[in-house]
């Protein structure tokens, strides 16, 4: 009977233990590579590789504080001051957006002679490591330094894979994934059909291309006026804050209140304008 309690008693303890390890103290398994953050996506689809997510934090707080302490020294309000400190926080974030945006618009027009060259490269019997290198010669000029640097990279290690893994994230573009994974497709299972494949994917591209700049040229006044009705009340702000009869307004309790309500309705509407008129992006499912 003694032995049978002892038995029930051990089951019980290692019972206990196997649910306690199995909670949240469980050892974290490894599912897969780690995926790079939103900053660090964002600054390779800007092209900014030679910059981190650090270093963009880093210069994101030196220019706040430097608006700031400029602010500061000239109107002597601190609520001001603060705001436009905010503004100079968010400045190097808005100048990678917009980067990367530009940078989104010109990959578009040149993708579609990107896939004619590597279609006509396979067409003439090339390899696809040598068809992705020429084109660090041969293609875009927008293009070339990471086909370039992806020729190096196979050349030093061979392996064709993980060059096409860093070919990927130097691109930063939905397209390039795209094409990205059918060449490694098409390298390791094989095909007759990858010509047809590039010329009916260049096809769809610049159908694409055409039609996204007839919409973005008309979109363009909108996001025009959006960033014209939000700033044009910070920049009266800053000129009524260099008169000493207002100062006292803003650095009390109603007008401290009256900033950050605005400060929240520009962010709101400006957002509110761009989302009503933003185009569908197409997002990289395959990174």
């Amino acid at each position: 009977m003694e032995l049978t309690g002892a038995l029930l008693g051990l089951l019980l303890g290692v019972g206990l233990l196997l649910v306690w390890r199995s909670g949240p103290r469980a050892p974290r398994r490894r599912t897969g590579p780690r995926l790079p953050g939103r900053r660090t996506r964002l600054l390779a689809a800007a092209g900014l590789t030679g910059i981190n997510a650090a270093q963009l934090v880093a210069l994101q707080v030196g220019l706040g504080l430097l608006a700031l302490v400029v602010v500061l020294l000239t109107t002597g309000t601190v609520t001001v001051s603060l705001a436009f400190g905010v503004f100079g926080f968010a400045v190097p974030h808005v100048q990678v957006r917009r980067l990367a945006a530009r940078r989104r618009a010109d990959l578009r027009e040149v993708w579609p002679e990107v896939v004619d060259n590597l279609a006509s490269a396979v067409r003439a019997g090339l390899s696809l490591p040598e068809a992705l290198a020429a084109l660090g010669t041969r293609g875009p000029e927008v293009l070339r330094p990471p086909f370039a640097r992806f020729a190096a990279d196979h050349r030093s290690s061979g392996r064709f894979g993980e060059s096409l893994d860093r070919l990927k994230g130097d691109l930063g573009d939905p397209v390039g994934d795209r094409i990205v994974e059918t060449l490694r497709v098409a390298r390791e299972v094989g095909g007759s059909d990858l010509g047809r494949v590039l010329r009916t994917l260049a096809t769809f591209l610049r159908e694409d291309a055409r039609a996204r700049a007839e919409l973005e040229t008309r979109q363009g006044w909108v996001v025009q006026a959006a960033r014209l009705a939000v700033g044009a009340p910070w920049v009266v702000l800053l000129l009524l804050a260099t008169q000493s009869t207002t100062l006292a307004a803003y650095d009390s309790p109603m007008g401290t209140g009256l900033l950050i309500v605005g400060g929240v309705v520009c962010l709101v509407a400006y957002r509110l304008m761009l989302r009503i008129g933003r185009l569908p992006q197409d997002v990289r499912v395959l990174q």
